[in-house]
């Protein structure tokens, strides 16, 4: 089964909550919190999507970071394709792995297909289409 590291789905989830709220910028003890997971964490998963260009990051009072593009110019692929350089198998590894099979090896051929189909799939949808809201606050909103 394609799965993804725990790494590309905080940083989609990251993106998800941004594009929930576009218009501002957030901090990144706010996310973590909310996420459940420490600021470390997430500082690295930020440094990454700030340096693939997915979003914009200002330091100081007032700073945080904030999405570079707009949510619907940005797919759930591409984010994928920038973020997991992980080896799906083996021989997908820049040394080659240590497979036995390599030279004669048509599994690595299906693999590629399936990694790409999967990838494709996720190239259809944006992060507009799965942005996160705002989470509901325990009470309710005085005016």
């Amino acid at each position: 089964a394609m799965h993804l590291t725990m790494f590309t789905d905080f940083a989609l989830r990251t993106l998800m909550r941004l594009a929930g709220e576009p218009a501002r910028s957030f901090a990144t003890a706010e996310i973590a919190a909310e996420f459940g997971i420490s600021r470390n964490h997430l500082a690295k998963v930020v440094r990454d999507l700030a340096g693939s260009g997915f979003i914009t990051t200002q330091r100081g009072v007032g700073g945080g970071f904030a999405l570079a593009r707009p949510a619907q110019s940005i797919t759930l692929g591409e984010v994928v394709r920038a973020l997991e350089d992980e080896a799906l198998v083996e021989c997908f590894r820049a040394d080659g792995g240590c497979c036995l099979l390599t030279a004669r090896c048509r599994l690595k051929a299906k693999l590629t297909n399936a990694r790409e189909a999967f990838l494709r799939e996720l190239d259809t949808t944006t992060l507009a289409e799965c942005a996160y809201p705002a989470p509901t606050r325990g009470f309710a909103a005085t005016t």
